[in-house]
């Protein structure tokens, strides 16, 4: 039960986000890693069986460690016993974990999101909320959660239309027919307009949490001009995570 099996689980998993945790201080990395790799493994718990009651099970053993680290039951497991650490220590909000890990209840299903509110929704509570808990771990006040969501709201749709042809390919439907990916992404582009409004309530100490979404706006901005499959060469990709993690800027 260690940060470092948790940096293993999300360098293999989850490589822009291990990229965006290894330009973070040091001393953000032990908070950052075990989240990461929470957020791992329960976006992975749909897919890694073809029965959806055993998905479900997955999920729910999640939530239940979730509700049994707040009371100080942690499970011996090499992700929930360093999460439950920091809930405890750090005070993350126990709501917000539950709803990310029940909003993948629709990984599970082949139902479309319902209407664009759905999808705003469901970026809404894993995206977004796992950028605020990363946030609040590094010690973000409550005056921070608006423009923190925002933001984790907008590198969200960003990852999301990018996984759009693979869901397909998996059979699901990832765009309700009253949304297009541009329609997404320009709406991410609102909200990453609202995010940098409110940048002056998010103190420099917690931008190592927002380093996650350092593609946000290049991605989001190909999809608006026409392209599909949005993607950075491994050059701006290097160029943008350093730019942003040197400046805090984002």
């Amino acid at each position: 039960m260690s940060v470092a099996a948790c940096a293993a689980l999300v360098e293999r998993g989850d490589p822009d986000r291990f990229r965006a945790v290894m330009a973070a201080p040091v001393e953000a990395r032990a908070q950052l890693f075990p989240l990461y790799a929470f957020n791992l493994e329960v976006a992975r718990a749909p897919w890694v069986t073809q029965e959806p009651l055993i998905a479900e099970m997955r999920l729910q053993w999640w939530r239940e460690v979730v509700e049994n680290a707040a009371s100080g039951a942690a499970r011996a497991h090499e992700v929930a016993g360093p999460l439950h650490e920091l809930i405890r220590d750090f005070g993350l909000p126990v709501e917000v974990l539950d709803r990310l890990i029940a909003a993948r209840r629709w990984d599970i299903a082949r139902d479309p999101h319902e209407g664009a509110e759905g999808l705003a929704d469901y970026l809404e509570d894993t995206g977004a909320g796992l950028m605020w808990l990363a946030a609040r771990a590094l010690g973000a006040p409550d005056a921070a959660e608006a423009a923190v969501r925002a933001y984790g709201w907008a590198s969200s749709a960003a990852m999301y239309i990018r996984a759009v042809p693979e869901l397909a390919a998996r059979g699901r439907q990832p765009l309700p027919a009253s949304i297009s990916a541009q329609d997404l992404a320009t709406r991410g582009l609102d909200k990453l307009a609202e995010a940098r409004a409110g940048r002056k309530s998010v103190p420099k100490d917690v931008a190592p949490a927002l380093l996650a979404g350092w593609q946000t706006e290049a991605l989001l901005r190909q999809v608006v001009a026409g392209r599909s499959s949005p993607e950075l060469s491994e050059a701006r990709k290097r160029w943008g995570l350093m730019w942003q993690a040197v400046t805090g800027r984002w």
